[in-house]
């Protein structure tokens, strides 16, 4: 078994812990962060690995929305090349993966039709997923409603899905119902796309992408309950019921009132007390994942540790990635808006946190 696993994921674990060591390193967040101004936040970014995405637009052509968009096509080529070279049980997996950032663009598409938005404002928004995707996103953008839109998804998976949600849109005139069947849709079928691995590649698998699902999950509760008010009922329905150490009972103990501080110290011992940032939710309660996401960044790099041939490597690379470059659309929008330390610091996941 062991010889086996060593043979599928040989090449894919040798480039993975190559694109792994081009990471940022400590030194260079620091001059990241240090940067006076967005100018030069760019100039310094050039001499990184993301030089190349960069230099593909012209200086004057890039704004900070564009900047984002160019260094997220990292991500997209590191999910292609992964893609390819992992065994063929896991490439669902990955490719489910890769799908989070196309639900995410749907999203963006639907308030764009909602808001009215001109196709030129929102397509540098989307994550540029290239040939993988099945959105019709231009001619989505060119409907006359969310209804229209919709329509357009047919003969793609998110059809049939949103159809279910299309009634309570209409009555309710809010996005919020076919967000949230879009989100659980999705994230059940990756954990069912995690529990299929072969036995090798269960553990870490889980490992990995559940602790992503137990945060995104726990933060789903929390704000159901802190800022939307949802009635218990509601929150358990948009949630899912358990994932790697969140558990049906933890979700429902929030659902129905308990404290939230005492679950969350149940769930994640080492998190500290989190009571003060749910007393001011509008300002707490991004801090409060801010901290859920740098749990899950330790959680990935753990994953570098020990035995290498397995599908947790590949995965726990494609996160720690994804995280650093939400680091870098903090660093970009705060250095446009000439945002203080103090201000962008607390919400960076894996560069010059104040943790």
């Amino acid at each position: 078994m062991a010889g086996r696993d060593v043979s599928e994921y040989a090449t894919v674990h040798a480039r993975v812990r190559a694109m792994y060591s081009k990471m940022l390193a400590p030194e260079t967040w620091t001059e990241l962060c240090e940067a006076a101004d967005f100018a030069a936040l760019l100039s310094l970014m050039k001499g990184t690995v993301y030089a190349p995405y960069l230099a593909e637009v012209e200086d004057e052509k890039l704004t900070p929305r564009r900047a984002v968009y160019q260094v997220k096509k990292l991500l997209a080529d590191a999910f292609t090349i992964i893609a390819r070279l992992v065994p063929r049980s896991s490439r669902p997996l990955v490719t489910q993966f890769y799908r989070r950032y196309e639900v995410d663009n749907l999203k963006a598409l639907i308030r764009g039709v909602e808001t009215g938005a001109s196709w030129e404002r929102v397509r540098y928004v989307l994550f540029p997923l290239g040939s993988f995707t099945v959105l019709p996103a231009e001619s989505m953008m060119e409907a006359e409603d969310v209804g229209a839109a919709v329509e357009q998804l047919r003969g793609t998976p998110y059809c049939d899905t949103l159809a279910h949600a299309m009634e309570r849109y209409t009555a309710e005139h809010s996005l919020f119902p076919l967000e949230v069947v879009l989100d659980l849709a999705y994230w059940r079928e990756l954990w069912r796309d995690v529990n299929q691995l072969p036995n090798s590649d269960r553990t870490p698998g889980r490992h990995v992408v559940g602790s992503l699902l137990d945060a995104s999950n726990l933060m789903w509760a929390i704000r159901y309950r802190v800022s939307h008010h949802l009635s218990e009922e509601e929150i358990i329905n948009y949630t899912l019921p358990s994932g790697y150490q969140v558990h049906d009972e933890d979700v429902r103990a929030i659902a129905a009132g308990a404290d939230i501080a005492q679950v969350m110290a149940r769930v994640y011992p080492s998190l500290g007390d989190v009571s003060p940032l749910l007393k001011e939710p509008q300002r707490g309660l991004p801090r409060l994942e801010a901290q859920l996401l740098r749990h899950v960044a330790q959680e990935c790099r753990a994953a570098f540790v020990g035995y290498p041939f397995h599908v947790g490597i590949p995965m726990a690379y494609l996160l720690l990635a994804e995280l650093e470059i939400q680091d870098l659309t903090v660093l970009v929008e705060a250095k446009a808006s000439h945002m203080s330390d103090e201000r962008f610091r607390p919400f960076l996941l894996v560069g010059c946190t104040l943790d």
